[in-house]
Parts: C-alpha cells; structure tokens; sequence
C-alpha cells in the first residue's frame, strides 16, 4: 500500500533546452510530485545538465604490486572549470584553483559501450588515449557498482575499472587531440601517497579518490 506522502511520480509540464550544440546543455523542466494519495505538489523547476547521448563515464584505475606496495597510475590533466566557473565566488580556502587536476584515467561512454565489455573495452581505450597505457580488454575488471557524483544535477553514472600491469615502459598517447590535453601526462604514484594527497586536498576529485579507496580496500583483504 502506498503511504500518502511517498512520491509515486515526478511529472514533466514543461521543458525548456539551453546551450544546445556544445559538450553540454541545461534542460529546465517545470514539474511536479504526485504523491501516493494522488494529491501533487505546486509545480517547481529543476534544471537538469546534461551531455546528449553521451550521459555516463567510465574510470580506469591501473596499478601494480611492488615491495613497497602497490602503486597506481594517474594523469595530471588541465582542468579550468573549478577556476572559471565559480562567476566570482572565492573559494572557502582563499587560494585560487590551479590549472591543472591530478585524476585517474577517464573517459565518456558512447552508445555502444554496453555491459561489461563494453566497460572494459572503452577503458582500454581511455588508458591508451590519455596515459600511453597498452593493456588488452579482457584484462580489465570491473571495480564495484557505478554511482551518481551530483545526483541534484547530472544524471550521469560513473562506471569504475582496474586493471593490474606493469606501469612502466608508457607509449605516448594516442590524445583526442583537444586542447585540455596540453601540460598534462602520466603520473605514477604509491596508493600510499595518493590517498594521502587525497586527504591533503592535492586530489580534489571525487571519483579518483573512490577508486583509489575501492582499490586500498580490496587490496587489504586479498592480504587477510
């Protein structure tokens, strides 16, 4: 039976497209909530960003066992936006973004990359593109369930993968040839020293610290 205050639906009366064209648009909707007992909401908006056709990503983190312990492999990639887009705001720290973000390997997934080798093929490609990385599809494992980074605005899931192989001798990368790729490149880090740059703020993104704690994670109990 249906509490009187779940929501059932969220219904669409309106939508407006913005920016359409460019890697990503702003879709405004006018909606509502219709409750369990059939009552509904006043109508609100909600502005939704998205990339057509292309909503969801994959992360590929590679690493390797040394008797140091395990080392991983990330890129420094330039990164304006965290710069660019505040229109004004100070950040809370008081000191301006840098340039450039230290992330592990990513990439957006297209229309055919479906199920798991579909995950791992696009990831193949991602390492070869972004770090130089060679590494055979079926090599690639899946790293865990997807999850929704600002679920308040993007619809998009990240998909996360690793792979266990040597780090070292890199090929350059394949590249896209898009002018974010200048200044960047391949970085290879302790697990140790990426999650502690992690916990500094050295490493502000969100789905390289998942995949690193997801790999610490597993790693430890392949040790038990």
């Amino acid at each position: 039976m249906k509490s009187e205050h779940e929501i059932v639906d969220v219904e669409v009366l309106a939508e407006e497209l913005h920016g359409s064209g460019g890697f990503a648009q702003l879709r405004r909707l006018t909606v509502r909530n219709r409750r369990g007992d059939g009552s509904r909401s006043a109508p609100y908006r909600l502005d939704l960003v998205e990339r057509p056709g292309r909503a969801d990503a994959v992360v590929v983190l590679p690493f390797e066992r040394t008797e140091a312990g395990a080392r991983v492999l990330l890129r420094r990639g330039l990164r304006p936006v965290p710069r660019l887009g505040r229109a004004g705001q100070p950040r809370r720290s008081g000191a301006a973004s840098g340039w450039l973000a230290t992330e592990a390997v990513a990439g957006i997934l297209e229309a055919e990359d479906v199920g798991e080798a579909g995950l791992a093929r696009r990831a193949a490609l991602e390492l070869a593109e972004e770090v130089g990385l060679r590494v055979p599809p079926e090599r690639i494992a899946i790293a865990g369930a997807s999850v929704l980074i600002s679920a308040g605005l993007m619809a998009e899931e990240i998909f996360f993968c690793e792979v266990e192989t040597a780090l070292a001798p890199l090929e350059p990368g394949t590249g896209d040839g898009s002018a974010l790729e200048e200044g960047g490149g391949p970085l290879a880090l302790t697990l140790e020293e990426a999650l502690a740059r992690c916990r500094r703020g050295e490493i502000q993104d969100a789905k390289t610290e998942l995949a690193l704690r997801r790999l610490a994670e597993r790693l430890a109990e392949d040790a038990r």
